[in-house]
């Protein structure tokens, strides 16, 4: 399998599983959020926290999913690479408020970390084309 199918199926992958779990924070967050790994919840009205969660998480699958169907792959890495960064940050959320390490390592820090390494190939894959000069430059005649 080419380097090219494998980062187009893992980003699907990615976008499918993140509006997934998006979706399920928006549609029943009461139910969705005790796999997120904190130990405790908001007490009362509280679900519209959880619906900003859902909502942040259906964004970013959008965007990935966006620049995977027009073909911007070096974009795409690039956004991987960024997005990673909200995955550490519900790590390190979970981590900070004593909630389950293993959630926070194998669920958000694996994803985080699987994002990376999918960005960092799509950047790879593009390397050689972005490098390429699009026509050459003409030269001046000189007599």
């Amino acid at each position: 399998m080419s380097l090219k199918k494998i980062n187009t199926v893992l980003a699907a992958a990615f976008i499918l599983f993140i509006l997934w779990f998006g979706g399920e924070f928006i549609l029943s967050p009461e139910t969705t959020a005790p796999g997120f790994g904190l130990p405790s919840w908001p007490a009362g009205d509280g679900d519209g926290f959880l619906i900003i969660k859902g909502i942040r998480d259906v964004v970013l699958a959008l965007v990935l999913g966006i620049l995977l169907v027009t073909g911007h792959r070096r974009a795409l890495g690039w956004a991987l690479l960024v997005e990673a960064l909200a995955a550490y940050g519900d790590m390190a959320t979970v981590l900070v408020h004593h909630g389950s390490v293993v959630t926070a390592l194998g669920v958000h820090g694996l994803t985080a970390t699987l994002m990376v390494v999918n960005g960092l190939l799509l950047m790879r894959e593009t390397r050689k084309v972005a490098a390429v000069p699009a026509a050459p430059v003409p030269q001046p005649a000189y007599r």
